[in-house]
């Protein structure tokens, strides 16, 4: 049985108690509305709910009153073994050993499927992230980003939701310009410009360009410019692709700021333009001193944003509040925003944005900030000199290891990694105690199916040892820990649920047979195991594919 179907067998009872308790104006209850909570005490059953508690006052009586008549009626329920009330009303509910290891079967037939839900169904979202300035290579700021924001879109799009990862191309604007400088200064073997971007990328940016344009400097130094900064962006974009391709992060949508900027067809307005129109037609735009306001601190912002300076040029904002239109305008109703620590600035002004806009700030726009991360031993980048290149971390310590690290814990605490431990093949090390745990699962396979133990037959009432109650019930958790972890936007988790089900798990494999032991025979307890070990094995698969971390068969 699970958490869904005995939420509904409780809905089941409790709909006609409040029939009769409540003839006039029964509440419409729901499924929904029953919450289960796995007891810290497994000695007081498999699942626990405060209903009675919640309903008590509405139903006219004390919730240890209401609970007990829940509790009765619960007892002659096909798949509970039994019902007992605790404390001021808490109902403790125990299942029958075959309802609650029939789960099993429903994991292994499920596959991949588990753990899939419906909690997003409906929901459009675009998901930003990293959006890094395509000047330079990506470092390790944006690692964490890139890992949570990956794994973000992961969970809704299990949760049922729409979702589109998107990076922001920063590729307008004077940090283009003085990209562009740097690159032909180099090509030339010219000190980099003031404010220019140093580094041995920019070497190598300005050999590869000059290797492919070998007439460059025949030509004026306008059009040297141009060339030096379109070719050595697409460059220095390919390799921050590739970046992200290693650290198994895929973008949905590369979005270039400099579409925002450009004419539309036949000469029509651009985004900005049309953007600075579609704010003035919601009432938030005002002139001043010849330049274009928008009334942000209607919208909680600390002051009144210029959108357009009074000598023609747009603002950052302006182009802030087209791309948020234009996500809109792509069917996405709802927005996230992941920036660094630095960008606490950018919240009010983006939810001003949402507002001006027409919606709603408090549910249409989220942004997350997300704290630093450093790493003890980690070194600057040779070829960047004053950053830690992504690449470089990936070389040292390997995509699994650095994503299931920043994923673990929560993005708005500052994180310090430990590279000693991340490297280490032992139980110390978290990604290496679930992926292990992953690979024991396989191995029991390998070793069952070598012995004879096979899946032909299952008996859920024989798994009845402590040690497989707790790890079923842990597997019953896991659509529910998937769901919540999408509705708040926390990987971490799953990371934390993945670590407690790869510790039953161990346990169980140490308590429970899979393979007769010396001359004992074969029975059915041993292939129904088998069930619960594969089950085991596709719950770790499926919650490492969330964290974008693989799950090895061998170890």
């Amino acid at each position: 049985m699970s958490p869904d179907s005995l939420s509904a067998a409780v809905l089941s009872v409790l709909v006609p108690i409040a029939a009769e308790r409540r003839p006039d104006e029964a509440p419409a209850l729901t499924a929904s509305d029953i919450v289960l909570e796995r007891p810290r005490n497994r000695d007081h059953g498999d699942w626990a709910t405060n209903i009675a508690m919640r309903l008590a006052k509405p139903f006219g009586t004390n919730p240890r009153e209401l609970a007990q008549q829940i509790a009765d009626d619960l007892q002659h329920v096909d798949g509970i073994a039994s019902v007992d009330v605790a404390g001021p009303g808490f109902i403790n509910i125990r299942l029958e050993a075959a309802a609650a290891g029939a789960l099993a079967k429903t994991i292994v037939d499920a596959a991949d499927a588990y753990g899939t839900n419906d909690s997003q169904a409906g929901v459009s979202v675009n998901v930003e992230f990293v959006s890094a300035n395509p000047t330079g290579p990506l470092h390790i700021a944006h690692t964490r980003w890139a890992a949570l924001g990956d794994s973000i879109v992961r969970l809704l799009l299990a949760s049922g939701a729409t979702a589109a990862r998107e990076y922001y191309i920063n590729d307008a604007g004077a940090q283009m310009e003085r990209f562009g400088q740097s690159v032909l200064a180099a090509i030339k073997g010219e000190p980099t410009p003031e404010g220019g971007y140093p580094g041995e990328y920019i070497t190598d940016l300005a050999t590869r360009v000059l290797a492919a344009h070998p007439g460059l400097l025949d030509l004026p130094h306008d059009e040297q410019l141009v060339i030096a900064r379109d070719q050595a962006y697409e460059y220095q974009l390919s390799e921050i692709k590739a970046s992200l391709e290693r650290f198994n992060v895929p973008f949905d949508v590369w979005f270039s700021e400099r579409t925002l900027h450009a004419a539309g067809t036949g000469g029509s307005p651009s985004l900005v333009d049309q953007a600075v129109d579609r704010l003035r037609a919601q009432g938030h735009v005002f002139d001043e001193d010849g330049a274009v306001w928008v009334r942000t601190t209607d919208f909680t912002d600390d002051k009144d944003r210029v959108i357009r300076r009074s000598n023609g040029e747009y603002t950052y904002f302006a182009a802030d509040a087209a791309y948020y239109l234009n996500k809109g305008d792509r069917g996405f109703q709802n927005k996230i925003y992941l920036l660094g620590a630095d960008h606490h600035g950018y919240v009010n002004r983006l939810k001003a944005v949402a507002g001006a806009a027409g919606e709603d700030p408090a549910k249409n726009i989220q942004v997350l900030i997300g704290q630093m991360v450093s790493i003890n031993g980690a070194r600057l980048s040779k070829r960047a000199g004053n950053i830690i290149e992504m690449d470089d971390l990936l070389d040292w310590l390997g995509t699994d290891a650095l994503r299931y690290s920043l994923e673990r814990s929560p993005a708005d605490s500052p994180l310090d990694l430990d590279p000693e431990l991340l490297q280490k093949r032992t139980n110390d090390n978290p990604v290496f105690y679930v992926q292990y745990a992953h690979a024991r699962t396989h191995n029991v396979a390998r070793n069952a199916a070598d012995s004879g133990v096979d899946r032909s037959e299952f008996a859920p009432e024989l798994l009845t040892h402590e040690t497989e109650s707790a790890l079923l019930g842990a597997l019953q958790e896991f659509p529910r820990i998937v769901g919540f972890a999408a509705e708040v936007r926390e990987p971490h988790r799953i990371a934390r649920y993945l670590e407690e089900l790869a510790g039953l798990y161990h346990r169980w494999y140490d308590s429970c047979r899979v393979i007769p032991k010396g001359d004992d025979p074969l029975e059915t307890v041993h292939r129904t195991r088998l069930w619960l070990n594969d089950a085991t094995g596709q719950v770790l698969r499926n919650g490492l594919g969330l964290l974008g971390v693989s799950a090895p068969e061998r170890m």
